[in-house]
């Protein structure tokens, strides 16, 4: 087994969560949780056998076993790491990961997010499976070299996106963006447009625009207000850009929030 199946639609419930130590008394565990997922980030170096397949285990690496799965640890003396036991509630296609992957530079994050579901479980399991279920999206979207799963974004676009949603206030150039990702200017659109369809700069106008609709209908803020919150200051531009984007003007796009 080399990849497990992984719907994320809905949050999982956690029903433990902690720091393993093992290693100590014994070399090789063998572990099943019939009806439970296992949830794994670790600190140590060793192996982990699933259904014939050998994993390294080495640190920063998470692996995901399924319910009723038998797992083979052997160990290089003590070996401690961080783990969360839970129920996937969650139905259909979702995503496809490897059983075992290394974190990268997510590992951290994953670290503290899972140190938070431990510290949590004892007062509030809810939280607990809140900070698990954003591990598992992270867990989701790491990078895989020659990855082909349907749906799944180029990290290079990824990083373009988080950095555009970051900065929508502020003015945002492509050479700009395509820094922020790593990659040239060129390079950064031709990427885009292959995998949205959308040039950088429409991408960007959309949602700037997207932003803007959700103030003008969810909020009271004053138009030329929502307008400098999404990057365009100019009050002009703003109502050509609203009617270019939304088909109407910011005011009637305020008056549609009581229909």
């Amino acid at each position: 087994m080399e990849t497990v199946p992984l719907c994320l639609d809905h949050p999982p419930e956690v029903v433990n969560a902690g720091v393993g130590v093992h290693g100590v008394s014994t070399a090789h565990d063998v572990f099943r949780l019939p009806d439970l997922w296992q949830l794994h980030l670790y600190s140590y170096a060793g192996r982990l056998s699933v259904a014939g397949t050998v994993h390294p285990i080495r640190p920063g690496h998470v692996s995901l076993i399924p319910p009723d799965t038998e797992a083979h640890f052997h160990y290089r003396g003590r070996s401690e790491h961080l783990y969360a036991h839970l129920r996937l509630p969650g139905t259909g296609a979702g995503h496809r990961v490897p059983l075992m992957q290394d974190a990268q530079a997510e590992g951290p994050l994953l670290a503290r997010l899972l140190r938070h579901a431990v510290t949590a479980m004892p007062v509030s399991a809810a939280r607990a499976s809140a900070e698990v279920w954003a591990v598992l999206w992270h867990i989701a979207q790491l990078p895989r070299a020659g990855s082909e799963e349907p749906g799944r974004q180029h990290p290079v676009v990824a990083a373009a996106q988080a950095y555009v949603e970051e900065h929508l206030a502020e003015p945002l150039p492509v050479p700009d963006i395509a820094r922020s990702a790593g990659v040239s200017h060129t390079h950064l659109t031709r990427l885009f447009r292959a995998e949205t369809g959308l040039t950088v700069v429409a991408y960007v106008r959309r949602r700037r625009l997207a932003r803007a609709r959700h103030l003008l209908q969810a909020s009271t803020l004053p138009i030329p207000a929502v307008a400098a919150a999404v990057g365009i200051a100019d009050l002009q531009a703003f109502n050509k850009a609203c009617r270019r984007e939304l088909g109407a003007g910011p005011r009637a796009v305020r008056a549609t929030r009581a229909l």
